[in-house]
């Protein structure tokens, strides 16, 4: 079972814990229908997806609202911490939560009490709070955009604003950020890197890069990265090595994204709906 964690930009949005599901009114989580556009609902619209074509359980989403003062996140670190051990994921995908270090460490222990260990996937705030906690070794896999890269690769940045100038420059230089991202300890055991190209590497270096079809329309489509992390975190689930779920991952979201047609005026959920037949191409090829 793939467990997926973050927030939805809601003030007055609840604690949820449930299924989530794909339904003609968009996503649903424990009867509560939620709009579908970038954050964490297009990952799990994602999720759910590629896990109904690579016939696995649906995913079980642990959400609350948060727009962006991290009260609600607070309020999920500790859920968490208290409650995941009535649950027995194979795999968790930690989204966009406010970085909290005291937060993040009791989740971690949480997970670290677990009987069998899941494979863990960060991003976003998640991936901001593993680092900054010195923990990011714990990490199966971060998906990182080229900004959020050079933020791992500067080992005396304690946030994302405080990036020093000359490492940010780098953002074209994507092998020689993962370079110094392992080499501080601040890098999971694998890292997706999203941008015009794609990058999968571990603590030896790139091992695949992605970079077609590219369609210059899908860059105004928000989401796209979520899907992105959706779809890696299914494959994962699924059982295939990480590395290879990377890969692959980067793959069908780039052919989905093409089979969508994109246009400036794109929704996520056009690339999302494309994912299971971008999938049954890549699996047959």
């Amino acid at each position: 079972m793939l467990a997926i964690v973050g927030t939805v930009p809601e003030h007055d949005f609840p604690l949820l814990c449930g299924r989530a599901e794909l339904c003609s009114s968009g996503l649903r989580v424990e009867e509560r229908d939620i709009d579908v556009n970038r954050g964490t609902p297009a990952l799990l619209a994602a999720a759910c997806l590629m896990l109904q074509t690579l016939g696995q359980e649906p995913p079980l989403a642990f959400l609350v609202g948060d727009t962006g003062l991290g009260h609600g996140s607070r309020r999920l670190y500790a859920y968490l911490a208290k409650h995941l051990a009535d649950h027995a994921p194979n795999s968790m995908a930690f989204h966009y939560l406010q970085p909290d270090v005291d937060g993040h460490g009791r989740v971690l222990m949480a997970v670290q009490d677990l009987k069998i260990r899941p494979k863990l996937i960060a991003d976003a705030g998640f991936m901001y709070a593993a680092k900054m906690s010195g923990q990011s070794p714990e990490y199966d896999l971060f998906t990182p955009d080229a900004g959020e890269l050079a933020f791992l690769a500067d080992e005396k940045a304690p946030h994302p604003f405080y990036t020093r100038g000359f490492i940010l420059s780098e953002d074209n230089k994507v092998p020689s950020l993962i370079t110094r991202a392992y080499a501080q300890a601040n890098a999971a055991r694998h890292l997706l890197v999203k941008g015009s190209m794609d990058y999968v590497a571990d603590s030896s270096g790139v091992l695949a890069t992605v970079d077609e079809p590219a369609d210059e329309a899908m860059e105004a489509v928000g989401g796209t990265g979520d899907a992105l992390t959706g779809v890696v975190s299914s494959l994962i689930d699924s059982g295939l090595e990480v590395h290879r779920a990377a890969e692959l991952a980067a793959r069908i979201n780039r052919i989905a994204g093409s089979m969508s047609h994109p246009t400036p005026a794109s929704q996520i959920m056009d690339l999302i709906s494309c994912l299971p037949e971008a999938y049954e191409l890549i699996k047959n090829n």
